[in-house]
């Protein structure tokens, strides 16, 4: 009998995915706000989530190797536990005297849990599925956090204008239970794995293994996490910086096309991985290099708009429909890619392989900030001169992959 796709381990696993997303986004939103009346500057609540994003990018390897050595359900809710009782804290120690050390302690120790998280459910998803629907399952997962991170925007500031930043901490604190509730709830195997020696040397030994596994066993797994690595420096750099760049300096726009914008990028987002679920099955692995270059075609528009005499609104909707559509693609090519190293990464190694992949995503994006941040900058008069090679690279690098997505079909055939 064919397995279903939403059976109740998955099924508790999404429910509680929304819920510590929407949570988290409101949170963050609110945060946000505050420290900027508190403050009057954007740049103070952007460094600290600079500094806050440190610990992730150090710890999630170890994240990675309790996730393969530990009870993962057990390990799930305890995080989204300590992640209610953190917020929990800071919402009643908070003042305004130290309310940016509150704030600040809070969103490291958000980061250090989300370290231990992130691998732990990505390594849960083969272990409650298997097959295509993995790549379903994926394309499930990312379709929530799309939908949070749609709705929680508009909900959070509703929220935080009628009752301020406590209330909003305090919800966020009923979002984290409720997940680490439902998580309580999925049943697994879990089967200890013994270790000789102390803890030390089971990192060692354990880190030593995953790197192994990536350079010499399957460097294939390694050349995928760098593709996804170098889609997300460019599709990132471009998106979070390139765009509000483009519609508030470069069009001269108000905030409320900026919002437009922003929303029509998460409805891309969520279109893109149902078409990933849809696409699941019919689509060859070879195929992902054209799904690549695809990304790179939707920037050139985007960019050659501004050497035609058009209007602000045209250049304006050009723009907004050539990022979604590069969104939609990178969407559908993360799940492909992502389920593909889920698929060829044994069991025991999964958690490690998964904390890799979030790091070099987390140290791809605010590179691809940095670098386009000085380059539009540089060429504010003249846009296209980022976008138009932009898209170019990429499209170059999509087509130059495709050797290696073929190699999976031809293994296959033989």
């Amino acid at each position: 009998m064919e397995q279903r796709l939403f059976t109740r381990n998955f099924t508790l696993l999404v429910l509680g995915q929304v819920s510590s997303l929407f949570g988290n986004y409101i949170l963050r939103l609110a945060l946000s706000m505050y420290v900027l009346e508190a403050t009057g500057s954007a740049a103070v609540f952007a460094g600290i989530l600079s500094i806050a994003i440190i610990p992730s990018i150090l710890l999630s390897p170890l994240g990675g190797i309790l996730a393969d050595r530990m009870d993962k359900r057990n390990l799930m809710a305890g995080l989204d536990a300590l992640s209610g009782i953190s917020v929990l804290c800071a919402a009643v120690f908070l003042s305004a005297e130290n309310a940016l050390v509150v704030i600040s302690v809070l969103l490291v120790a958000l980061s250090v849990l989300g370290a231990f998280e992130t691998p732990t459910v990505q390594a849960c998803i083969p272990q409650m599925l298997s097959g295509d629907h993995i790549i379903r399952g994926n394309a499930v997962v990312n379709q929530a956090a799309s939908v949070s991170c749609l709705i929680a925007p508009l909900s959070g500031g509703v929220m935080y204008a009628a009752f301020g930043l406590k209330p909003i901490m305090f919800a966020s604190v009923v979002c984290f239970f409720v997940t680490a509730l439902l998580e309580c709830l999925i049943r697994m195997d879990y089967r200890p794995r013994g270790h000789r020696g102390n803890i030390l040397s089971m990192v060692k030994a354990d880190f030593a293994d995953s790197v192994r596994f990536l350079t010499k066993e399957r460097p294939d797994i390694m050349k995928m996490l760098c593709l996804a690595a170098l889609s997300r420096f460019f599709v990132m750099g471009i998106t979070l910086v390139g765009l509000p760049f483009i519609v508030r300096t470069v069009l001269g726009l108000d905030a409320q096309y900026y919002g437009g914008a922003e929303s029509a990028l998460a409805v891309a987002v969520i279109v893109g991985s149902m078409a990933a679920g849809l696409l699941t099955g019919k689509m060859k692995s070879g195929r992902l290099a054209y799904v690549l270059a695809a990304i790179g075609v939707c920037i050139i528009p985007a960019g050659a708009v501004f050497l035609f005499p058009t209007g602000v609104i045209t250049r304006y909707a050009v723009n907004v429909i050539a990022f979604c559509g590069m969104q939609a693609a990178i969407s559908i090519f993360s799940i492909f890619a992502v389920s593909m190293i889920q698929q060829n990464t044994p069991d025991h190694l999964l958690g490690k392989v998964m904390a890799y992949t979030s790091v070099i995503t987390m140290c791809a994006q605010p590179a691809g900030q940095m670098v386009y941040g000085v380059l539009f900058d540089r060429f504010c008069g003249a846009v296209w001169l980022v976008l138009i090679p932009t898209g170019a690279v990429v499209c170059v690098i999509g087509l130059s992959a495709a050797g290696f997505f073929r190699k999976p079909e031809e293994k296959r055939a033989m």
